[in-house]
């Protein structure tokens, strides 16, 4: 199956998913800018301090804050601070005159997170942004307290089959109409660089996918939960052997003899829709950043 094809039918669905939730709201949350990198990068900071790391939410290819995490953070912005990027050419942030890269992203979200006094956070990163977050625990752990990885791989083998043939035939109008494009067209500093977007994803997709050595992702030290869906793009078998190096798969009898590393495969739940599960992810989330760590393996 092309990824082309993939992508087309997804977005169709997600227009469906997504009308009237998640975004509509966007533009009446506070926001604003930080130049970092040359980036005039935008985001959004929810709820109050508290005395626990505040969360960080990276989101996905071709999309934004709203688009990924609008159901998500009315509630969980209840018990912690929340603080949401939009990455180079996504959302508000416009792009500028360089390629789009993982490390390059995150290197921009932990100027963004130091410019705002951020010494110590957890991060979710959904698709793209799990790759962000990763490449952020990679390099900066000290950073990094707990990580949640959603929808994310370590290399183009996480996916299925087949599903990276044909990306280069992916077109912007393919795109319209679906909640990434109506978003980037009513938030986006230059709507009409929707086109260029989309062309830096596939390009970045094609020459600049991140690989994450199983040997570096054994030495970090954050705990972490490994999150897909059970229809997603990412397959079971490589989710279990990211949970497996981040420590996970050990039997434990009682909770505080288990491994610092969580697994979850939520239920009839594609790629797209995974960000769309709050009656599922709000019980794990929660109770996992605010579940005390054990001894660092």
């Amino acid at each position: 199956m092309k990824l082309t094809t993939v992508l087309t039918a997804a977005a169709l669905a997600a227009t469906a998913l997504l009308t009237g939730c998640g975004s509509t709201d966007e533009a009446k949350q506070p926001g604003a800018y930080a130049d970092v990198n040359g980036l005039h990068m935008y985001y959004e900071v929810h709820g109050t301090p508290t005395d626990q790391p505040p969360l960080v939410l990276l989101h996905g290819a071709l999309s934004g804050i709203g688009t990924d995490f609008g159901q998500l953070i009315p509630e969980l912005s209840k018990t912690r601070q929340i603080i949401a990027v939009e990455q180079q050419a996504h959302g508000r942030t416009a792009d500028i005159d360089r390629p789009l890269r993982t490390p390059q992203m995150a290197e921009d979200t932990v100027a963004l997170l130091h410019q705002l006094g951020v010494q110590r956070a957890d991060i979710l990163g959904y698709s793209m942004g799990a790759g962000v977050a990763l490449q952020i625990s990679l390099t900066h752990p000290e950073l990094v307290r707990k990580q949640i990885l959603a929808a994310g791989g370590l290399d183009a083998g996480a996916m299925h089959p087949g599903l990276l043939d044909g990306l280069a035939e992916l077109k912007p109008e393919q795109l319209h109409g679906s909640p990434f494009h109506n978003d980037y067209l009513t938030n986006a500093p230059r709507p009409e660089d929707f086109p260029r977007l989309v062309a830096k994803v596939t390009e970045h997709d094609q020459n600049a996918s991140p690989v994450f050595p199983s040997d570096a992702v054994r030495q970090i030290k954050a705990p972490t939960v490994t999150v897909i869906g059970d229809s997603d793009i990412i397959r079971p078998e490589h989710a279990v052997e990211m949970f497996r190096l981040f420590g996970g798969g050990v039997m434990g009898d009682t909770p505080a003899g288990l491994p610092n590393a969580q697994l979850a495969i939520l239920p009839g739940t594609s790629h797209i829709t995974l960000v769309h599960r709050p009656e599922l992810l709000l019980p794990i989330i929660p109770a996992f950043l605010d579940a005390p760590a054990k001894d660092a393996r």
